[in-house]
């Protein structure tokens, strides 16, 4: 009993010496620049499904209580748990199978006496769900470096701790409980790796029907294998130069931000002046386009310009045969000009110069343009503003009749 107290304490005192000591860790060729200086970081965020770990152990624990003399207990041990940083980790676990200890008194655990010790046995089964803080120390002092063989980790770890009777003993008890404790991992592959656990756990004296606080101390050996991506990728090559530039090339380095930004406000007022060209240029190119179309539209349409219409000697008014043939002009001709677009119909009015006198004859080329362009847009839908209606007294030529008319051009 006394060797194996020993093997304990001495264990534990060991890991808490190499945990407070960066010696342990920096003399191991861990991550390190061109001047072996130790790198410490930044890492990259890692995706859910990297840095898990799957881990089972066995061994010995240590039940103790004030008034009460230890005794060696089983202890068997099951987590999964992620790292989040190379250095950060946490984990879900299981512990248990049973605890023992030597009472002076008899109780619900322990009734019979051992007459040889003169003390009565107490034997109970537990379990403790507990979740843990891990903190990789060998990783936050000497860097982290993958190929690491020994890593030193110690943690904080609370949760529901539950009792037991064994033998028919009826008898439990549940209590919250929380401790400390240092995991050691010694790299095997990149998959596996041997773990020593040795964890320390105070609760309530209850969980074994007595008082103040009991400690259950337990070392285990296991295996852990890591599930997904084991690695973790430094972000240093750019924030390092960075951090290591001088005040110098700090100062030319914002000179030359600068530098660039007034040249981009130059590209972009440069960018704006050529899209409102291009935008000028676009307009200027679609008028060609539609002038286009009206003068294709108005060669296509030189066959029927000019046509004509002809009135009786001092009239407004078409008469009956002249009317079917405006309606002939309005339906055949006028009609596809219409459907043109934008091809404008002059109505020119005229009265002869031999008739009449000047101030006449001007009333009546101008009241017969505007009768035709009355016509044109009530009884034959062209619409007014595709009219040009203009007048003329014209010098007499062999037939008078001829000039008393309304010529149509397009």
């Amino acid at each position: 009993m006394k060797r194996l107290k020993f093997f304990i304490g001495a264990a534990a005192l060991a890991a808490v010496a190499l945990t407070a000591s960066p010696e342990a860790f920096a003399q191991e060729d861990g991550n390190r620049d061109e001047n072996g200086k130790i790198v410490r970081g930044p890492y990259e965020t890692n995706r859910f499904g990297d840095n898990w770990f799957v881990s089972a152990g066995g061994g010995v624990d240590l039940f103790m209580n004030k008034g009460y003399k230890t005794k060696v207990g089983l202890d068997l041990d099951a987590n999964v748990g992620k790292w989040f940083t190379p250095s950060v980790g946490m984990r879900i676990g299981y512990s248990g199978v049973n605890a023992n200890c030597w009472a002076d008194t008899p109780s619900e655990l322990g009734r019979t006496l051992d007459t040889d010790k003169d003390l009565y046995q107490q034997k109970f089964g537990y379990m403790y769900i507990h979740g843990d803080f891990l903190w990789n120390s060998s990783n936050a002092i000497g860097g982290y470096k993958e190929t690491r063989f020994w890593s030193v980790i110690p943690y904080a770890h609370a949760g529901f701790f539950r009792t037991y009777g064994l033998d028919g003993v009826d008898f439990s008890n549940n209590e919250l409980a929380m401790g400390i404790g240092t995991l050691h991992s010694l790299r095997l592959t990149e998959r596996l790796a041997m773990t020593i656990d040795m964890k320390t756990t105070f609760v309530n004296g209850r969980v074994h029907d007595a008082d103040g606080v009991a400690m259950l101390s337990s070392v285990t050996m296991g295996l852990a294998v890591n599930l997904g991506w084991p690695g973790f990728l430094r972000t240093s090559t750019v924030l390092t130069a960075v951090e290591t530039a001088t005040a110098g090339e700090i100062a030319a380095l914002e000179a030359a931000a600068v530098a660039l930004e007034g040249s981009n406000v130059g590209l972009a007022k440069d960018n704006a002046q050529l899209q409102k060209q291009n935008t000028n240029l676009t307009k200027q190119m679609t008028t060609l386009q539609k002038e286009e179309v009206v003068l294709e539209a108005a060669a296509d349409l030189s066959g029927y310009s000019p046509a004509t219409v002809y009135f009786n000697i001092g009239k407004t008014v078409l008469a009956p045969d002249e009317m079917q043939h405006l309606d002939y002009i309005a339906k055949h001709i006028l009609a596809k000009v219409n459907e043109q677009g934008k091809v404008y119909i002059t109505v020119m009015g005229s009265a002869d110069s031999n008739t009449g006198g000047q101030k006449r004859n001007q009333t009546l080329s101008a009241a017969r343009g505007k009768y035709i362009a009355d016509m044109l847009t009530g009884k034959y839908g062209i619409p007014a503003d595709r009219l040009v209606v203009k007048s003329e007294v014209v010098k007499a030529t062999a037939d008078p009749q001829l000039d008393r008319a309304v010529v149509f051009t397009f």
